[in-house]
């Protein structure tokens, strides 16, 4: 039902879709990492899972002890053009809080690319420019271009708000349009 809905969006909106991730009952998330600031030394606490409903569920604490302050997950991907695509796609029901997407055009590249996105606690489908998407390695905007639109090879949310929190997402799907 959801790849109906997908299509229905692609063909409503005259643009191509490239799916990035299309979540469901029967997903194992093999090409999904968690990575917490436990990297670092933090003890922030995150985990993702799939919901009966068959979206995906990226919740936990973020802690600041230890200096910690980020939870996150990327998914790991074959490279893919998006030359031809202007926008990051994401169906979500946040918790109110402030994310960050992330991109790497490269995964072996330090810095990635990002932009925010505000949840309102309901359903949304938020889109975020591609081109708009700016550099930054470890919370520090980088003096290079933004976003090429070349390639694709991981993608990622994170939540780093400087507080501590508890946090829940529910996502749907990921597409490039």
């Amino acid at each position: 039902m959801k790849w109906l809905l997908i299509i229905a969006l692609g063909l409503m909106n005259t643009t191509m879709s490239e799916v990035i991730h299309n979540f469901n009952k029967q997903d194992d998330l093999k090409n999904w990492l968690v990575v917490n600031d436990g990297v670092m030394g933090g003890l922030s606490q995150g985990t993702m899972s799939i919901n009966s409903e068959g979206h995906v569920v990226f919740e936990g604490i973020v802690s600041l002890e230890n200096n910690g302050g980020f939870s996150s997950v990327r998914k790991r991907m074959e490279t893919l053009d998006v030359n031809s695509y202007q926008k990051l796609v994401i169906r979500l029901k946040g918790d109110g809080k402030r994310y960050q997407l992330r991109v790497k055009s490269d995964k072996s590249d330090r810095h990635s690319y990002i932009q925010y996105i505000q949840t309102s606690g309901e359903w949304q489908e938020l889109e975020v420019n591609l081109s708009d998407m700016y550099p930054s390695f470890r919370g520090r905007r980088l003096a290079i271009p933004n976003y090429p639109k070349v390639t694709l090879e991981e993608f990622a949310i994170l939540i780093a708000n400087k507080k501590a929190e508890s946090f829940r997402l529910e996502i749907d799907y990921i597409l490039l349009r």
